[in-house]
């Protein structure tokens, strides 16, 4: 799979998820009839939000992008939608190689070998991704839901 695909699927899933969340505070906040949207569509939203984080650095890596531009890809999953609105505008200014450059280019730091390995090998860097998202999501978790 190359990158841009990669991003757009876990873009639009945060997006998807993002919309069951409010689906679920509408029903919560403004109709009180039900919590069981904002459990579900919040433990969803919070799984699939990490995963986002996790392919944008992956991603910004291997494709070269500067810390400014790997930054604008996190905070586009805060506002609702807007990691779909920086995948058009990725691809837009050509910010996505056609292919993995990791697969071929020599890693020049520590965080290029692990997005190379990562990306070298699919199968084990796809467990190494659920690891990550679920030790991340189980930190969250202990830590609590958010103040607001």
């Amino acid at each position: 799979m190359i990158p841009q695909r990669l991003f757009r699927i876990v873009a639009v899933a945060e997006a998807i998820t993002w919309a069951l969340l409010l689906s679920g505070m509408f029903l919560k906040y403004v109709t009180e009839t039900t919590e069981l949207g904002v459990r579900i569509g919040g433990m969803l939203h919070g799984v699939v939000f990490i995963a986002y984080c996790l392919t944008t650095l992956v991603v910004g890596i291997d494709q070269k992008w500067g810390a400014k531009r790997v930054l604008l890809g996190l905070a586009a999953a805060v506002p609702p939608f807007f990691t779909v609105w920086f995948d058009l505008a990725a691809e837009r200014r050509g910010w996505f190689g056609a292919s993995w450059r990791l697969r071929d280019a020599a890693p020049a730091n520590l965080l290029e070998r692990v997005t190379g390995w990562l990306v070298t090998k699919p199968l084990q860097g796809l467990a190494a991704a659920a690891v990550a998202v679920v030790v991340l999501t189980g930190v969250a978790l202990i830590a609590g839901p958010p103040v607001g």
